[in-house]
Formats: C-alpha cells, structure tokens, sequence
C-alpha cells in the first residue's frame, strides 16, 4: 500500500520473549521500519546480556527478566537510560494493561506464555501469537475471550499466516465455504528415516533443521512433528476449522507456507522464501502490507515442490496430537506439558528420542480428564504432569 503515514504515530509493540528467535526476528523488522514501530515494552527470560543490548538499541519504557536472579544486572545497566526494569513472568502479566502498548507480539515458548497472553486479551491488546502452545493449551478460552474483548489474534507462525493471508477477503471462514485446510511440513532433519534408525539419534542432529533457524524447544518439535501436531490445534482455534479437515503435507522445500481448498475445489496457495520475518511483518502491519527488502521467491531456483504424506508410525507425535483435540477439554494441555517434560529430558540426555513420543502417550494415559477446563484447571493438569 502506499499511503501516506507522516501523520500517523508508530505502533507501540510490546515483544514478550525478545531475546528468542522470534523476538530478536521481530527486532529486525522494528530496525528496518522505525517510522511505523517503536518497542514499547520487551520480556525475556534468562538472557540477560542480550536484553540489555537490546533495551539500549530500542529504548522502551520497560523491560522485565523473568528470572529474578538476572535483575540486578539488568538494573544497573538500564537505570541510568531511564528504563524501568521489573523481574519475574508476573511482572510480564501484570504489565499487559499497560495503556501505552498498541499490540503484543506472544513469543514465549511453552505454557509460560499462556497467562500474559490472556492477560492482554483481556485488556484489549491485539495479539502477534507465535506462541503456538497458548492455543493448543487453552484455544477454547483464548478464542472465547478474544471475541468478547473484540481481540484480533493474527497468527505470526509461517503456516498460519498463510491460511490467514488465503482467507483474507474470502467470506469462508469456518465451516461456510472451506473444505480443508493443507497445512505444509518441512518433515524436519529426519524426513525420511524409518524409526529403526532414530534409535540413537544425538541431540546435534535433531536441531540440525535444514530450512529454518529456531529455538531449541521449537526445532525439536519439528524432528518429532510434535510441532505440526500443535500447529493442528492451534489451526482449529484460529480457524474454525475442525482438526479432522486440516491434512498435514510433508513439502520439503518449504516454499509452500500451507494452503486452504475451498468449497468449489479451487486451491489458495501462499508461497515465498522460508523466513519468520516476512509472517512477523505482515502481523505487525496488518491490514497493510508494506516494503520488505527480503529476499524474494526466484522459481527458477526452485523449479520442483514435492509433497507428500507425513509418516506416522514413525514419527508418532503428529498422530497424538490429532487424539488430544479429537478427546478435546484438558487433553491438549496434558499432552504439550508432557511434551515440555520430554524435550527438555531429551536435551539434557535423560530420554533418547523415541522414548519423546512414548512419554507422551503414557503421561496422556494418566491424565484425570476434564471436560470443560477452567483456566484453574489448566494450570493444575500442567503442574500435575510435570511432577508425576
């Protein structure tokens, strides 16, 4: 679009989860449009020395390390740029009804991010959500408070976004006029290996991905498709769509984001170069689109896209994935908290990485169910999962 913005003021953007992959991507896109975004307000975790860094560059009004331990140094080094430091994810939370934050960018990995995100939606902050475990935990709670707080979610995932671009201007949402969703899968470092041969997989190769650059949480879920399988839920939530009618394809390239068939048979695509920054841009300036100097799609680099179905007797996570929202209440939370438990085992080499998948479905089977969770609730089957 080119219209004329001198008169329009930045939007003010809170980052919660700065210092990760989707935070630092973000930054990137605030650094090359400064007339239209400004920080307002960065989280991070553990990352103390990079936040800092990242304050002095952005200077927002606040910043919050959530490990309490990092607070000091973060203080000493802020305090006399006139930026206000707070410690702990409560702080993260409590800061959500700040008046002078225009939009919140959800990058905290796992079920951390679940209690500032909702914390913003109910204060009337539209969500960038990259935050993929938010929706699959408690998608029935976060959608129903976003209608009634009249809360856009605009997805920042580069599947999702490509639905969302595919639906824009279609008046098929939900069950009115979309057949399917395509949700497309690079198949991670191990597309193609049986399971026979995952049985002493190093930690090295599973974070070796070969078309993105993500955290270490998130890019193992991509070995195990335990990330398509949250990206499943996380569609159904975003969509309306329900989980039996999103078919996941294995797209090596990943030049094909994901795409929607629509009720006559006709097929949106949204294509483009495997970069987080480009769904991250269009997020923040939606419903404009505006420059990007990123590099674009050349088809005479890429002149074969293949597809194809996903394995999944071997890579087991997806399937299960399909069963928590098929069993719907509490289940999706049960499943991501015994996901958390086991990738981190895995990092640590606690658990190989097949027994990811196994753990999985053992932790689901001990699940007390429960219908129609509370936020309460929620809280309570992820605290018992992990410590059973």
């Amino acid at each position: 679009m080119n219209s004329n913005t001198q008169d329009i003021p930045p939007k003010r953007i809170a980052i919660l989860g700065s210092t990760g992959s989707i935070g630092t991507q973000t930054l990137n896109v605030v650094r090359r449009h400064r007339d239209r975004f400004e920080v307002e307000l960065l989280v991070a975790g553990s990352n103390a020395e990079l936040l800092i860094q990242q304050a002095l560059e952005f200077s927002p009004n606040t910043v919050v390390i959530a490990d309490k331990s990092k607070y000091q140094a973060v203080q000493d080094a802020l305090d006399p740029h006139d930026i206000k430091v707070f410690a702990g994810i409560e702080s993260a939370t409590d800061l959500m009804s700040m008046e002078s934050i225009d939009m919140v960018v959800a990058a905290i990995v796992g079920f951390a991010g679940l209690q500032p995100t909702l914390t913003a939606i109910r204060n009337g902050k539209p969500i960038a959500l990259a935050n993929k475990e938010t929706l699959a935990v408690a998608g029935q709670i976060m959608s129903r408070e976003a209608v009634e707080h009249h809360v856009p979610i605009l997805p920042v995932d580069s599947e999702h976004s490509a639905i969302f671009q595919c639906l824009v201007g279609e008046n098929a949402w939900g069950d009115s006029g979309v057949d399917k969703i395509l949700l497309t899968a690079s198949g991670g470092p191990f597309r193609g290996r049986t399971r026979e041969s995952l049985g002493d997989v190093r930690l090295d190769e599973a974070l070796n991905h070969p078309n993105w650059k993500m955290g270490r949480k998130v890019t193992i879920d991509s070995a195990t498709l335990m990330n398509k399988g949250l990206e499943v839920i996380e569609a159904k939530w975003l969509f309306g769509i329900d989980a039996e009618r999103i078919e996941v394809l294995v797209h090596p390239q990943s030049i094909v984001h994901s795409m929607v068939q629509f009720c006559d048979g006709s097929i949106k695509a949204q294509l483009g170069v495997p970069t987080m920054e480009t769904p991250i841009q269009y997020a923040l300036s939606y419903p404009e689109r505006i420059e990007s100097h990123l590099p674009r799609l050349d088809f005479m680099q890429h002149p074969q896209l293949d597809f194809m179905r996903p394995d999944t007797d071997t890579f087991r996570c997806l399937p299960l994935a399909y069963k928590a929202i098929k069993k719907g209440g509490n289940m999706p939370c049960a499943m991501n908290a015994a996901n958390e438990v086991a990738v981190q085992r895995f990092i640590e080499g606690r658990l190989p990485f097949l027994g990811i998948a196994d753990f999985i479905e053992d932790k689901m089977n001990q699940n007390i169910f429960i219908e129609n969770p509370t936020l309460d609730d929620l809280v309570e089957t992820d605290k018992h999962i992990r410590q059973s």
